[in-house]
């Protein structure tokens, strides 16, 4: 299938390695040039080298801190510079720390906040006029299964990930009369060195030994195993297409059966 992504712009949010890097290797797959950030340049430009190696798409790398507005706006701009437009946002902050109620500080939810909430908004709200210039645009947040279902002892993703899903469907029907549109990813168990510190390695070896140890999570999962990233990335890539163009307002989990409600 074509999904009409050739020559598209697309910026990817914490994209220096696990689901962002996975985002934006498939969004270059397809020919989208792609810009990733993250905080640590070193981390980007190796991410940027093994995109490159795979794809076509053109790969700038903008060192960031995605927390704060100077940051998502420099990326912007940056992306703009250099592409001419914005016609993909993957918002992708990675997750705030675990710990329960009782233990979390009002520096530790104002931290999460920033980092998960403002973070959404902020990129979201630079996008958007370079998207309205050209009536055509695809915003995707990679949240986490906390939207549908309570994670035990990750509090902080528990109190402010469903309030993104509010924000999305309060926005869509503004967004949408301007051919934009607006979805959610919610993963759930991933391949990566989030959940597993040995996945961060490419020794099989290691890779090996890190599913022997998540073995017990995987046996929570209908499907019996953990997602790969790239799996996540096929997802991304299908809303930020052409094909995806009636789909706006959603919430995708992808999480192997794990999540039990009914939406």
């Amino acid at each position: 299938m074509d999904l009409g992504l050739k020559g598209r712009v697309a910026i990817v949010g914490a994209s220096s390695k696990g689901l962002g890097k996975a985002s934006a290797l498939a969004l270059a797959r397809e020919g989208a040039n792609v810009t990733i950030c993250a905080r640590t340049e070193a981390d980007l430009e190796s991410a940027a080298e093994e995109i490159r190696r795979d794809a076509s798409g053109e790969v700038l790398v903008v060192p960031a801190d995605l927390s704060s507005v100077d940051g998502i706006r420099a990326v912007v701009e940056a992306t703009v510079d250099r592409f001419g437009g914005i016609d993909v946002l993957v918002h992708n902050s990675g997750g705030p720390p675990p710990g329960g109620f009782s233990e979390l500080s009002d520096d530790d939810w104002q931290r999460a906040f920033e980092m998960v909430t403002l973070s959404f908004v902020r990129f979201v709200r630079e996008v958007i006029p370079h998207m309205r210039e050209k009536r055509w645009g695809r915003i995707i947040g990679i949240q986490s299964s906390s939207v549908k279902e309570p994670v035990q002892y990750l509090d902080l993703s528990n109190g402010l990930r469903p309030g993104i899903a509010g924000l999305m469907k309060a926005i869509m029907p503004e967004l949408a009369r301007d051919g934009i549109t607006i979805n959610l990813v919610l993963p759930g168990m991933f391949l990566t060195s989030r959940i597993n510190p040995r996945l961060a390695s490419p020794s099989a070896e290691e890779r090996r030994l890190a599913e022997e140890e998540l073995a017990p999570v995987a046996a929570t999962i209908p499907l019996g195993r953990l997602g790969e990233p790239v799996e996540l990335g096929a997802l991304v890539a299908f809303l930020a297409s052409e094909p995806a163009s009636y789909i706006t307002g959603a919430a995708y989990q992808v999480d192997g059966g794990r999540i039990r409600s009914n939406i």
